[in-house]
């Protein structure tokens, strides 16, 4: 018996033993991976709330994505900064609120009488706004740069251009790869590319730009694996025009039949058709050419043994086009989609994975913006922020531990129209309330998005003492934005803008329920090479 419980004893002894070595093996690991992390910050252009099967869809297919979102934390109210691209942009590179930086419109958007001139017929004119980033501030890249990190940025910029000294390398990034003024794609999706910062090789003819930038980024990251590196991956993708393979285009145009396509594919908003289901089997393919490339990245990371020690961020500058351009996709409970003021239009996919915590796609209801990246991945990664730049922006580090940060109003400036349907306003959420203020006619909507997350029913007359009061807390941050304004045009004509609304629901929608089932017919096809992406042709 004594030599029993002696076996048992040692057994036990060396159980234990091994427990604490692996224990303290980990913890090692894990204090090596935060000594030196790396950053891998990935941007989508346009990418909807819910384009993504992580996120619901049942249509896109998205399995390299949702990876990262299962590993990582899903932050389900994630919002963009705005409704549209440019302001946003500058919001996760500088931690502030567009109100606050002045890049209120995307670059090249017109204003004042440049706006009226394209026969747009709206109540007010739109402000002027900064149209590139300002240098004065301090971005994120500069302070990582300052701080050992080697920088890199791959994809869309649109933050100003070489004649505004304000390029990617102008602000804190090492490398630029294809960025520029430029918000859409220069001579298309599928290489040769005509963007004077893309080099174009023979053996690339056809390839898909998303696939070329994400070549671009493994090779940076290759050469830096030894060091610290922030990695700035921004698709071009899926922006308006859109385009896929023929491949792809097949799958999904089967799939969308296996699915059931409806008979009628849009319906009126406020201003413009929106697209009522996401069956577009094009956009479907551009989105999964999206994920292919993510899928390139996150390879090279864990060949080189760095998916231990990279922080990857994952999230999109507004909401998905259900409005203009293409008409591309549908947000499903949400309502509107990019340009528009209500949660389609700025409320996108937001994921966080540090790899030493433990997430496992954890999902986290606390509404969150684009200005909390910067000072999030500062605090991941031990860096501090610098004291003469002002951050609107908190640290989600805690949320991300399990545990909450203080209570804090989100809001968003953007007095223009948007090209989508969006109506010149300004938004506030605490809470679960969210107020939006229209500044044709300073009437307000309340939502409540616990229980209405597709704002359909306006609160407002119901809760008259909560409208004031959020109506007057946006008003006074405003003004201490010290911020411009839409003015009215004193020579606005009502009927001509009846005309225009009329001439999109009479002349606009047949068109577009036309085109849509052109492009679900079999045999369809753009052009004959498939805009490039079919080089036997």
């Amino acid at each position: 018996m004594n030599k029993i419980l002696s076996i048992m004893l040692v057994a036990a002894l060396a159980t234990a033993c091994g427990e604490k070595k692996a224990v303290a093996q980990t913890d090692k690991l894990t204090e090596q991976a935060t000594q030196k992390p790396n950053i891998l910050f990935i941007l989508v252009d346009d990418l909807g709330y819910a384009d993504l099967s992580v996120m619901g869809s049942e249509y896109y297919e998205t399995p390299n994505i949702d990876v990262i979102a299962m590993s990582g934390t899903i932050f389900v109210n994630g919002y963009a900064a705005c409704t549209v691209c440019s302001p946003s942009r500058a919001s996760l590179m500088n931690g502030q609120f567009t109100a606050r930086h002045g890049m209120t419109q995307y670059e090249g958007g017109k204003t004042g009488q440049t706006w009226k001139n394209l026969n747009r017929h709206t109540k007010l004119l739109p402000p002027e706004y900064r149209h590139f980033l300002n240098p004065d501030d301090i971005t994120l890249p500069e302070i990582l740069k300052d701080n050992g990190y080697s920088t890199f940025f791959a994809g869309k910029w649109h933050l100003g251009g070489e004649e505004q000294h304000s390029m990617p390398t102008d602000h804190g990034f090492d490398i630029n790869i294809g960025g520029n003024e430029s918000g859409g794609p220069n001579g298309g999706y599928f290489s040769p590319f005509k963007n004077p910062n893309l080099t174009n090789f023979e053996d690339e003819k056809g390839m898909p730009l998303a696939m070329k930038l994400a070549k671009e980024t493994s090779k940076f990251i290759t050469n830096n694996k030894d060091g610290r590196f922030f990695a700035y991956l921004s698709f071009y993708e899926v922006h308006a025009p859109i385009q896929t393979t023929k491949e792809k285009w097949t799958k999904y145009r089967n799939k969308a039949e296996k699915m059931g396509i409806h008979e009628n594919g849009f319906a009126m908003e406020r201003v413009l058709p929106a697209r009522k289901h996401q069956d577009n089997p094009v956009y479907a393919g551009l989105i999964e050419q999206v994920d292919d490339a993510i899928g390139v990245v996150m390879k090279t990371l864990k060949t080189l043994n760095l998916d231990k020690n990279t922080i990857v961020v994952f999230t999109s500058d507004n909401g998905g086009v259900t409005s203009g351009d293409n008409f591309s996709t549908n947000a499903l409970d949400l309502r509107g989609g990019k340009g528009y003021q209500w949660e389609g239009g700025v409320k996108v996919p937001y994921f966080i994975y540090v790899p030493w915590m433990q997430q496992g796609g954890n999902k986290i209801e606390e509404a969150v913006s684009g200005v909390d990246l910067y000072p999030t991945l500062l605090d991941l990664v031990n860096v501090p922020q610098n004291s003469k730049h002002i951050v609107d922006g908190v640290s989600l580090k805690p949320l991300l531990e399990k545990g909450s940060i203080a209570q804090r109003p989100l809001y968003w400036h953007y007095p223009h129209y948007g090209n989508q349907g969006g109506e010149p306003s300004s938004i506030i959420r605490e809470g679960n309330h969210k107020l939006i203020y229209y500044w044709e006619d300073e009437r307000v909507e309340l939502y409540n998005l616990k229980t209405d997350v597709g704002e359909t029913k306006d609160i407002s007359k119901t809760e008259p003492k909560l409208t004031l009061q959020m109506k007057n807390k946006l008003l006074t941050w405003l003004k201490s934005m010290n911020t411009h304004y839409a003015e009215v045009d004193p020579l606005w004509n009502q009927a001509a803008w009846n005309k225009k609304l009329e001439d999109n629901k009479t002349k606009l929608m047949p068109r577009l329920e036309k085109d849509r089932k052109e492009i679900l017919t079999p045999g369809w096809e753009p052009n004959k090479n498939w805009w490039g992406s079919d080089i036997s042709k």
